[in-house]
């Protein structure tokens, strides 16, 4: 695959995921919620759900979502070596972008139809199987993107810009979701029209379309390097062998699952704990999100002179102590709690943005490093993996831990939770080997 050098380039294509990312959030945040009315004030029947009525049997509906979730984490792993085994005359990745992207759009459109009107368990069986559908094209656009990540870029630095990129974009699409998207509703527009109004964001979807130069497979050897042909046959139970036998990636996806622990349970439960404060929390959002782009560049600054181990404690650490300050806001004079939620944003933006960057930027590292080594490009496997991972953390965290915490009224704790776990990733970190922790660090000029 022909390298992408130019960095206007790199930028533009770091940006292809926003708009599907963003498609994603609106299903699993707003969209899932929309189908059952309870919950909401009656007031808000006509914009956060899709009628006034509940649609779908909520039992049955609950058993068959947290299937497609599960589902979703584990479907990663197959589809990667249909991925990295696809050929056609249009080269690999292109085509796999385009096979996941076109139905997704499909789903996502699908998943706005109401069947019946009522709790029907025609209606819940619709909405499970177009959402376990979305998800599943999803992975496959999402997962191919990611997989190209190490593969256009030319050298470690181009790596850590794409990433960071990717990162920034990550930040604007939760701004667009929680910030942005509350505002059309207020308007008065009804979630599934809001849905539709950010549907044209997936068009970013395309650019690797004009960016990627492939050239065709059909059954020939693909060269990663000069010395080093590709073969391209690689089943599952070989790429899976290959990853799991990286003692570093398997390491490293546990540290990073901790932290992620800590992170989905800030995002998922943020709206819970401020909800009782009567505070707005466009403005905890926005100073926790907007300050990203900014606090990127000083992370970078962090390692480019000591190295990405350094900056991962770094920003592990600043985001517990904020989450530690931010226990104090429930308990907070109302003259002070607006200020004191703000700072607490503010100093947890030094951490999320880098967060999101190192989930791309490690397993790209190790990646390029293990195809050089055999040979053999299985970088989407491990991307693969990374999500199973996540996708665990993410249930853990959203799932048991934060209904926990609402069911038994400890809410107010769950800032110190999140400090824990990202504690615990902190220590951990320690044990992480050199050719990850110093990553990204510049060699002193002579």
């Amino acid at each position: 695959m022909q390298k992408i050098t130019r960095k206007s380039r790199l930028l533009l294509y770091g940006c292809s995921g926003l708009g599907v990312n963003m498609l994603n959030l609106i299903v699993g945040t707003y969209l899932c919620s929309a189908l059952i009315v309870e919950g909401f004030d009656p007031d808000d029947f006509g914009l956060w759900t899709y009628t006034d009525k509940t649609l779908v049997v909520a039992a049955l509906w609950s058993i068959l979502a947290l299937t497609t979730k599960i589902i979703d984490g584990i479907i990663d792993v197959p589809m990667s070596p249909f991925i990295d085994n696809l050929k056609t005359r249009w080269g690999r990745r292109r085509p796999a972008i385009l096979m996941g992207f076109v139905p997704m759009i499909l789903m996502y459109l699908m998943f706005l139809l109401i069947p019946d009107n009522g709790a029907t368990i025609k209606n819940t069986i619709w909405f499970a199987a177009t959402l376990g559908l979305f998800y599943l094209f999803y992975t496959l656009t999402m997962l191919t993107y990611y997989a190209t990540f190490s593969e256009v870029t030319d050298n470690e630095r181009d790596l850590v810009f794409l990433s960071n990129v990717k990162s920034v974009c990550d930040v604007v699409y939760f701004i667009l979701g929680y910030a942005l998207l509350p505002v059309f509703i207020s308007l008065g527009m009804n979630i599934r029209i809001v849905a539709l109004v950010f549907l044209p964001l997936s068009l970013t979807m395309m650019i690797p379309m004009f960016l990627l130069k492939e050239k065709p497979l059909k059954g020939k050897n693909e060269t990663i390097t000069e010395n080093a042909p590709v073969k391209e046959k690689i089943t599952i139970g070989m790429a899976l062998s290959y990853s799991f036998k990286n003692k570093t990636l398997i390491f490293w996806m546990c540290v990073a699952a901790i932290m992620n622990v800590g992170l989905q349970l800030f995002l998922s439960g943020i709206n819970e704990f401020f909800s009782s404060t009567g505070i707005n929390m466009t403005f905890v959002m926005a100073s926790s999100f907007a300050p990203v782009p900014f606090t990127i560049l000083f992370y970078n600054a962090i390692v480019k002179k000591k190295g990405l181990g350094f900056g991962y404690r770094y920003v592990l650490l600043i985001f517990s102590v904020g989450m530690s300050i931010m226990f104090f806001c429930n308990n907070a004079p109302k003259n002070i709690l607006l200020p004191l939620a703000i700072f607490c944003g503010v100093l947890v933006s030094f951490a999320i943005g880098a967060f999101f960057s190192v989930s791309y930027t490690v397993p790209s590292f190790l990646a390029a490093e293990e195809s050089k080594r055999i040979g053999r490009n299985i970088s989407s496997m491990y991307f693969a993996i990374q999500g199973l991972f996540e996708g665990v953390a993410t249930g853990i965290a959203s799932s048991v831990i934060l209904v926990f915490l609402k069911r038994k009224g400890y809410i107010s704790y769950m800032t110190i939770i999140v400090a824990i776990a990202c504690m615990t990733a902190f220590v951990l970190s320690f044990f992480l080997p050199k050719n990850v922790t110093l990553r990204g660090k510049e060699k002193k000029k002579l």
